[in-house]
């Protein structure tokens, strides 16, 4: 299962079949959006789905998983530009995504964020493959951390982009990579 392959190991959720079924189960559900990148003979390279908060102006990306051997192939991208058309085009004016830091990959992991939080944001650095990066590359900028949220020194790092750009729905329209599950 993609996201069980994905995450074991890096989080406390889905580190087993039935709650990563759970997660799945549940992005199928009337309010949010769930999308699949396939390949020619029908295997899953990557999904994401969407949730809506705010009366629906704002989403949040939860999950995005790509599978290992299909990384750094453009398919994660093509799913964020997918999900950012479709909730723009739903009313939305952000698409916000959480990056936890629970292993120590960034200069937020293993530290007390409390003493000057927007410093230790000015001052982030990837040190250990951390996919805040592949966000920042997609526009999205950091919004915010949340120190400790999954333990002492175990941060999750916020991000958020603009999506009811007319560039936003023009460009993502012209590439629509992935299918509905519904």
């Amino acid at each position: 299962m993609l996201l069980l392959d994905a995450f074991l190991n890096r989080t406390e959720d889905w580190q087993d079949p039935e709650s990563a079924r759970q997660e799945v189960l549940a992005s199928l559900a009337e309010d949010r959006i769930s999308r699949v990148n396939l390949d020619d003979s029908g295997l899953v390279l990557g999904w994401i789905a969407g949730i809506s908060m705010y009366g629906g102006r704002v989403w949040e990306l939860h999950p995005l998983v790509v599978s290992r051997s299909y990384r750094r192939r453009g398919i994660g991208r093509a799913l964020v530009e997918d999900l950012e058309r479709l909730v723009a085009l739903r009313g939305a004016l952000t698409l916000w995504a959480g990056s936890d830091d629970e292993n120590g990959e960034t200069t937020l992991g293993g530290a007390d964020l409390y003493p000057d939080i927007p410093g230790a944001i000015r001052s982030i650095r990837n040190v250990g493959h951390h996919p805040y990066e592949f966000y920042l590359r997609l526009g999205f900028r950091i919004a915010g951390v949340l120190p400790d949220a999954n333990g002492r020194g175990k941060p999750d790092i916020f991000l958020a982009k603009r999506v009811d750009d007319d560039r936003v729905r023009t460009d993502a329209h012209r590439r629509q990579p992935a299918s509905d599950v519904k």
